[in-house]
């Protein structure tokens, strides 16, 4: 339905009257109701409702509401019961009940502020009525249980006393509602109610300002003697935020003596670039006692009695119904989709961020505007006129953020830049050359975050921005080195530890650095730099890298990389082994026996060439298992012999292997005597080495033989699916179950101790 003009009635000190006229205060009420219902009939106003004393009317037209408001004052003057009358236009909805609606509530608000004999008109109203009318500007008011405040004005010049409306206060309105961050409301109502100082702190763009803003709002009816706001973004001198304090008061002696012991609230925006005065704001609280102080800025005071509050981005879920109501605003299709959840992401979930991509909605669609997202500092631009200058583009405040560092905490900055998907304290120093104080700083200062388990990060959008500065001076490329080199040892550190009782705080350290799913994380990037700069160090990287990609079962990946630096043919043999074992176990796991086999020949012969007798062992192992899969059990049951023998030889621990795998090639030949022989030799040797992995396959192997007992006979020849697996250097595992005989599952890789590469213990 259209608009809708109200008039709320209600009759001032009732509850008064009736103590005082007893039993003839029903013939007041009576007489009052008749009076306002007459002049309703001749203005054509519709009675909404009417309850006791308060009658809620509808006119179609503004002019005939107030018109009727002015001639119910001049009726009632003179009887002892006297009507506040409050005027509103807006557009409720019409049901079954009657009016329902926001615009409702607050013409009813409206009018229970006023006093009798009062009228007041809301600035909806106002706009609709000749400008010749005597209407009075009351300025903007806070009305109770609304979010935002409205401009009233009075009917005629006379002189009332101030309104009761909620609080004195000079708070910006805010052009839209804050969407989401009731979590974050309620954290912090919490702490501003048991703390006289509370910084929110957070990046450029993260939104303390609009939520300094609402939890002002959300506290006006807790501070009688008003929330002021002071913003400090165009103050350069700390010397003028105490003078700043007072014009925002309107105070002509000192701050704090106007303060004295005032119930208030101040709420200073934009403390970063004017820290030096956080001496003043302590003052300012030790010498009063009620006023308190709310603070948005990208670093904390660091006073006594400051409790400070980290202000996240928003959710994901948060962040997306953000970006659509801003979008839809522009076009009503705009609907949730993953596209949405993807933009969202790229710009950190910062509400600046998104409230630029959202304004573009108007010329691309969210596909395009997407695939533009790459270069996000220079496509996120031309934010709102009304804003200030640095929060009209996404790089305008992280640029304001770095303006205000030393020039040794933008050198360290932009370094970090170097990283991908956040780093260690011990990266940082070794890579960057940061001292601990600098690092500390950043942090502080919202451009560094810290995450619980103690990582660091930069968000996206600001490590765009550091990157871009690290590329503007030069450094890069000596940087990117320091970093490959860095992760090449961690990597390498690591390796023989995947073999002992730490193997699980390692392994979940490396595949932090590794990167989740696809995304680029330091290790990644290091390998990715080394396939282009150093052909020996990158086949070093992915070699050792090859127990983490087998861990998580990453083998399109690892062997995909082990490829390209195998192409890259560094000259040492050892390494070129240990990369080709790698792929060969890669290959297997993936069923390619072909590329399995080529690359342990090759190994092979670099192994005999270098008389390496464990490598060639461990070879002949890997080439009899690929015999087996293969169905030649007689070529398979000759090459394990002979590397049995070798191993026997050299007496070297990886025998249980060999024995276990033997083992598994008696059962397809249906012998199980000598499989039960050789798994109860395997057995020992684990359980003499303490090797709880390979003890559990051998039980593992002995419950096969058991089964295979049962129903008399073993798995044809190529009957069995993947009985064997491949380890990270090609000493090829036990793996799954038999199709032909029903077994338990084999013993998990994860809770092996002994390493993932048998043939290296």
């Amino acid at each position: 339905m259209g608009t809708v003009t109200f008039l709320f009635t209600d009759a001032e000190g009732s509850t008064r009257l009736l103590a005082e006229l007893g039993d003839r205060y029903r013939e007041v009420l009576a007489e009052h109701r008749r009076t306002l219902r007459d002049v309703l009939m001749q203005h054509g106003g519709a009675e909404v409702d009417t309850q006791g004393d308060a009658f809620l009317v509808a006119f179609s037209r503004a002019r005939d509401a107030v018109a009727a408001a002015e001639a119910m004052r001049d009726e009632l003057s003179g009887q002892p019961m006297q009507a506040r009358i409050g005027v509103h236009t807006g557009e409720p909805l019409l049901t079954d009940e009657g009016y329902v609606g926001i615009d409702v509530h607050r013409g009813a608000r409206i009018c229970s502020v006023a006093h009798g004999g009062q009228i007041l008109v809301s600035q909806a109203t106002r706009e609709l009525l000749d400008p010749e009318l005597p209407l009075r500007d009351l300025g903007v008011h806070r009305l109770k249980d609304l979010e935002a405040p409205v401009r009233l004005f009075q009917l005629g010049y006379d002189d009332f006393p101030p309104l009761s409306t909620v609080a004195v206060t000079n708070l910006p309105v805010p052009p839209t509602a804050l969407v989401g961050r009731e979590r974050e409301l309620a954290e912090l109502k919490a702490l501003l109610d048991e703390h006289r100082l509370l910084t929110l702190v957070g990046p450029g763009g993260s939104g303390k300002t609009r939520l300094a803003i609402q939890l002002a709002n959300n506290s006006l009816k807790e501070f009688e003697d008003g929330v002021w706001w002071v913003p400090l973004e165009a103050v350069t001198d700390p010397e003028l935020v105490l003078p700043s304090i007072g014009q925002a008061l309107g105070v002509k002696d000192t701050v704090a003596h106007h303060l004295a012991d005032k119930r208030l609230l101040l709420v200073l925006d934009c403390f970063e670039h004017v820290v030096d005065a956080a001496k003043d704001v302590g003052a300012l609280l030790a010498a009063t006692s009620r006023a308190k102080v709310l603070v948005t800025s990208r670093e904390r005071l660091r006073i006594a009695g400051e409790q400070h509050y980290d202000v996240p981005p928003l959710d994901e879920v948060e962040a997306e119904a953000l970006f659509l109501q801003r979008a839809q605003e522009r076009d009503s299709s705009i609907e949730p989709s993953e596209v949405v959840a993807e933009i969202c992401r790229r710009l950190d979930y910062l509400p600046l961020g998104i409230e630029l991509a959202a304004a573009r909605v108007g010329v691309l669609t969210p596909k395009r505007l997407l695939e533009r997202l790459e270069r996000r500092l220079e496509f996120l631009t031309a934010g709102p006129r009304d804003v200030p200058e640095r929060q009209r583009t996404l790089r305008a405040t992280i640029e304001w953020s770095h303006e205000l560092l030393t020039a040794q905490e933008q050198r360290l900055f932009r370094r970090l830049g170097v990283f991908a998907e956040g780093f260690t304290l011990d990266a940082a120093e070794e890579v960057c050359d940061a001292k601990i104080d600098t690092l500390a700083s950043l942090v502080d200062k919202s451009l560094v975050r810290r995450s619980e388990d103690g990582r660091l990060a930069l968000l996206d959008t600001i490590h765009e921005f550091a990157l871009e500065k690290l590329q503007e001076v030069g450094e890069q490329e000596g940087l990117d080195r320091r970093h490959a080199i860095f992760f090449l040892a961690l990597v390498e550190q690591a390796e023989p530890e995947l073999s002992g009782r730490g193997q699980h705080l390692w392994l979940d350290r490396l595949m932090k650095e590794l990167g989740v799913g696809v995304s680029i994380g330091n290790i990644r990037k290091a390998l990715d730099w080394l396939m282009v700069n150093d052909s020996t160090l990158a086949l070093r990287l992915a070699s050792a890298l090859s127990v983490v990609w087998d861990y998580g079962g990453h083998y399109r990946e690892g062997r995909r990389l082990l490829e390209m630096a195998l192409d890259g043919a560094p000259s040492d043999p050892t390494l070129r082994m240990k990369g080709l074992g790698a792929l060969a176990a890669f290959a297997y796991a993936q069923r390619d026996l072909g590329r399995a086999k080529q690359a342990t020949e090759e190994r092979l012969a670099l192994a005999q060439e270098a008389r390496d007798e464990r490598t060639v062992a461990l070879c002949l192992n890997s080439l009899g298992l690929i015999a087996m899969q293969e169905a030649d059990l007689s070529r398979a049951t000759q090459l394990l012999e002979e590397s049995l023998s070798r191993l026997h030889a050299i007496e070297d621990q990886a025998l249980d292997m060999v024995l276990d795998n033997l083992a598994h090639a008696e059962i397809r030949r249906s012998d199980f005597d000598r499989a039960e022989h050789l798994s109860a030799a395997s057995l020992e040797i684990a359980s003499k080495r303490g090797d709880s992995w390979m003890i559990e396959h051998a039980y593992w192997t002995r419950t096969v033989i058991a089964r295979a007992r049962t129903v008399r006979r073993g798995p044809r020849v190529g009957e069995e699916d993947g009985c064997h697996r491949a380890g990270p250097t090609g000493s090829f595992e036990p793996q799954s179950v038999s199709r032909g005989v029903r077994v338990l599952p084999r013993p998990s890789r994860s809770r092996r101790s002994g390493g993932a590469d048998p043939g290296a213990r």
